[in-house]
């Protein structure tokens, strides 16, 4: 029989722990960084509503998101496992620092220069028969977003660095200056910048990022840069994980974008009662992931160069206790859904209909939010013992299917049955890592 002693050990054992600290540091920080970005849409819902130019927003942001998301969160995620096998085996992090940099950089410029040359082919293929007028305005926005994939690259190799050397917090709260941004450029120059003011707020508050980044990094001395060279170890090792990390990024990127494509055939203001959607299951899971995610890339990567087996206990450990933690949030939230829409976006453009609509949307994202955070805590496992590969294989198996699915449900529900795909395909995708984990666990212990 467990003794009150032994629970108060546990608890005291539980509050001490660096990861819990870690994590809820992190959690803490999101909150106050997505209470800010929370607001912001808010504040736009109230001001532009369910509007075409909010449409060509979201679609000028699809190709640097999607750049960003594929490429560069790609190989930050790379970078982490290796870089802590240099810090534990090796003498030269100034190397791979440098490399990594340069990388980052030729990528960004690279990438930004692809995404300017086939703007046109994009909005032809996906988004044919709008009006000239719409697509001026995509074009518009796209042309200040382009210039934010080489800031977000740097960006996120910079909060990678920080992450690794436990400076969580300084990694954690850098987004608030992009919400503030746009908040002021939407507040107090609308006028001004006119269709222009959400990406222009965007690009200003990016760079105000990466410079608190450096800024951050250089004062603790984190950044150590020396001569660049392909040929150390762990560069290699992350040349050879990078082409299957970014592929499954790259099909996992694809499925917003067949979301956002099927919901563009539909009524003007599908996409951004899709985005609307979101926002509030987004805005939940995104806390938890990224307290979960800055901290765990680092600690199973420190924790399965030191001790394999304890790895796989301790990833079964944190599945468990998050999968019944979010199903406890995640039940109320969806029985007062429709309260919920309605008490903080409902007001001038955005009428009672349009509560309804994003509504449904809602309740159909909040039921796959305990498979996404548990499958996004695995993703990062198996990243940290570089199993890229069968990531890859995953996001293509999905990919197909949402597309499939996507196409079905389209036509028998509207724009909620894209919701209704999504929550399928990703309940489908986390009981497939569940399964190769355990076949990884059992092939380490034989």
């Amino acid at each position: 029989m467990i003794k009150l002693k032994d629970i108060k050990a546990i608890i005291r054992k539980t509050y001490k722990s660096s990861l819990v600290v870690n994590i809820t540091t992190v959690a803490l920080i999101t909150v106050l960084v997505k209470g800010f970005g929370f607001y912001k849409e808010v504040v736009i819902a109230s001001n532009i509503g369910l509007s075409e130019l909010l449409d060509t927003f979201f679609i000028a942001l699809l190709l640097p998101g999607f750049i960003n998301q594929v490429f560069l969160i790609a190989f930050k995620s790379v970078f982490i496992p290796n870089y802590v096998a240099e810090l534990k085996g090796g003498n030269n992090v100034g190397t791979i620092q440098s490399t990594s940099f340069f990388i980052t950089f030729i990528t960004g410029i690279v990438l930004t220069g692809i995404a300017f040359l086939f703007t046109d082919v994009f909005l032809d293929t996906f988004f044919a028969g709008h009006s000239e007028t719409y697509y001026q305005l995509i074009k518009t926005q796209f042309y200040y977003l382009a210039p934010c994939i080489v800031i977000w690259g740097f960006c996120a190799l910079l909060g990678g660095l920080l992450n690794i050397y436990n400076e969580f917090k300084f990694a954690s709260i850098h987004p608030i200056l992009t919400s503030i941004s746009m908040l002021v450029c939407l507040i107090f120059f609308k006028d001004e910048l006119q269709d222009k003011v959400l990406a222009v707020g965007m690009l200003i508050g990016c760079s105000l990022e990466l410079l608190l980044l450096v800024t951050v990094c250089s004062y603790k001395k984190i950044i150590k840069l020396k001569k660049v060279d392909f040929k150390n170890k762990n560069v290699k090792m992350m040349f050879n994980q990078l082409p299957a990390r970014i592929s499954s990024g790259f099909l996992t990127g694809l499925i917003p974008v067949t979301d956002q494509y099927f919901a563009a055939t539909l009524a003007i203001g599908s996409i951004a009662a899709l985005n609307y959607g979101m926002k509030i299951p987004a805005f939940f899971s995104s806390i938890i992931i990224m307290a979960l995610g800055s901290v765990l890339l680092p600690y199973f990567s420190n924790l399965n160069f030191d001790n394999r087996a304890l790895a796989f206990k301790r990833l079964t450990t944190i599945l468990k206790i998050l999968f019944i933690s979010l199903v406890i949030i995640v039940i109320p939230l969806i029985i007062f859904s429709t309260q919920i829409i309605s008490l903080l976006f409902e007001r001038n453009e955005f009428k009672a209909d349009d509560t309804a609509l994003v509504a449904n949307i809602q309740m159909i994202f909040l039921i796959s939010i305990p498979f996404t955070i548990c499958g996004d805590a695995i993703v990062r496992f198996l990243t940290s013992i570089n199993k890229n590969a069968f990531l890859a294989y995953v996001s293509f198996g999905t990919m197909i299917l949402n597309l499939i699915l996507d196409y079905i449900f389209m036509k028998l529900y509207g724009v909620i049955g894209i919701a209704l795909c999504t929550t399928v395909v990703q309940i489908i995708k986390v009981l497939i890592f569940i399964q190769y984990a355990k076949k990884q666990q059992t092939l380490k212990v034989t």
